[in-house]
């Protein structure tokens, strides 16, 4: 059986920005509640927030192994896309990707109206976001990325290598885009900020992995360290790690990302990084690195992927630097104040595992990197369906998660598509 949570090796560098918070709750003894969620993320605190919007007098439990922001969602790299991602543009299917992005813009309203205001705050803005390539791999799916732009009629400006340089203060890439479809932000103040807006008949559980789940007569029952909760209705929104679960094992692997956030860099140091002050940059191509610099004069570069497992600490950090110094070989770089890894659920194809599985299990998971926005469509989804309701067609939309071949083959593909992709795109790195 897979784990039902990470087990981090190193504190995610968002939150530690973050003061400390108080008042932590952990699960201690048994209770019975209307909905249970595993997960205090994006997907489970947009299903917590919808149920109770349908269904005011009734009680929701969310349960989480971590701490709120030091979990899966405070480490992602805070960007907030407002339309699909790269992976998702298929210029053949502009009316489906039409109302995908329609969906998703309308989420990210919501979002950012509910924490805009936030304490801590969450840094929020609408910055617009660059894609970028260095080489011949990374400019084909640039124009790939293009076309669906130019296809669904968005904004979007071409950018050489110097236009690149004069903005972002690196002549890496041999070509970009610029399109003003995204906020950044810091995502673990997010995620807090987030659930703090949430109705008084939700309560979180910290520190309280969800180790077992069992149908007993007409009741679900979630079992943690030191307590249980009982249900009629639940939902995994823990992406990955609801394969520890009984759920989504033949459809989904975990994969591990990692990502190092710089001390502050001086003031002379930024003024030689261009124009942009506050900035994100996703790479074209799949194997290439996530850049941001903060408001606070910080570089962040996420990038490379494990299979199933965190790799070392300090292995990881020294491949983060030296994607950092490729990009700016003239730069005296800082050292990282921060290095961890974050884990998400992929899929084959890209597509979800979404929806009730068995008579009041419900599960979202998968999320395939896009969860921020996307992840609290599909928890708003899910509760509608659960509740009763008639929710968009996700998978109509957003596609279904695909059969995986079991292990050793899953892992063996893998390798060697990694290996595959490595000669034709290592240079993103």
């Amino acid at each position: 059986m897979s784990a039902s949570h990470p087990s981090y090796l190193s504190p995610s560098g968002w939150n530690a920005l973050l003061p400390q918070r108080e008042g932590v709750r952990m699960l201690a003894g048994d209770i019975s509640c209307d909905l249970a969620i595993v997960g205090a993320g994006y997907t489970g605190i947009a299903a917590a927030r919808r149920w109770l919007a349908l269904r005011p007098d009734d009680s929701v439990v969310i349960v989480d192994a971590s701490d709120l922001g030091e979990g899966n969602p405070g480490r992602n790299s805070g960007f907030l896309l407002e339309i699909a991602l790269a992976d998702d543009a298929d210029p053949q299917a502009l009316t489906r990707m039409r109302e995908c992005n329609r969906l998703i813009g309308a989420t990210l309203e919501e979002m950012t109206a509910l924490v805009r205001e936030a304490t801590p705050s969450c840094d929020l803005h609408r910055t617009g976001t660059y894609r970028a390539a260095a080489g011949a791999a990374g400019i084909e799916a640039l124009g790939r990325y293009e076309q669906f732009l130019e296809g669904m009629g968005l904004p979007w400006e071409r950018l050489d290598r110097q236009q690149l340089a004069s903005r972002i203060g690196t002549g890496f890439y041999a070509a970009g885009l610029y399109s003003p479809h995204c906020y950044l932000a810091q995502p673990a103040a997010l995620i807090r900020g987030l659930a703090a807006t949430l109705p008084a008949g939700v309560s979180i559980y910290e520190r309280s992995p969800a180790r077992e789940l069992q149908r007993e007569a007409r009741h679900w029952c979630l079992r943690s360290d030191a307590g249980r909760v009982r249900a009629r209705t639940v939902m995994l929104a823990n992406n990955a790690f609801a394969k520890g679960l009984g759920v989504g094992a033949s459809r989904m692997v975990a994969m591990y990302t990692y990502a190092g956030l710089t001390e502050p860099l001086s003031a002379s140091q930024l003024a030689t990084l261009g124009a942009d002050t506050r900035w994100g940059l996703l790479p074209a191509h799949r194997l290439g690195s996530t850049l941001r610099r903060t408001a606070d004069g910080r570089l962040l570069v996420r990038s490379f992927y494990g299979y199933e497992r965190e790799r070392p600490t300090a292995q990881v950090s020294a491949q983060l630097r030296a994607a950092l110094a490729r990009r700016f070989p003239e730069l005296e770089l800082p050292p990282f104040a921060s290095v961890w890894g974050g884990a998400t659920g992929f899929t084959y194809n890209g597509g979800p595992i979404w929806g009730e599985v068995e008579p009041g299990l419900f599960v979202s998971a998968g999320c395939n990197g896009g969860g921020v926005v996307k992840g609290t469509l599909f928890g708003t989804a899910l509760a509608e369906l659960a509740a009763g309701h008639t929710p968009p067609d996700i998978a109509g939309l957003f596609g279904r998660a695909r059969w995986m071949p079991p292990e050793p083959l899953r892992r063996l593909g893998f390798n060697l598509i990694s290996r595959l992709e490595l000669r034709t795109g290592g240079m993103e790195q």
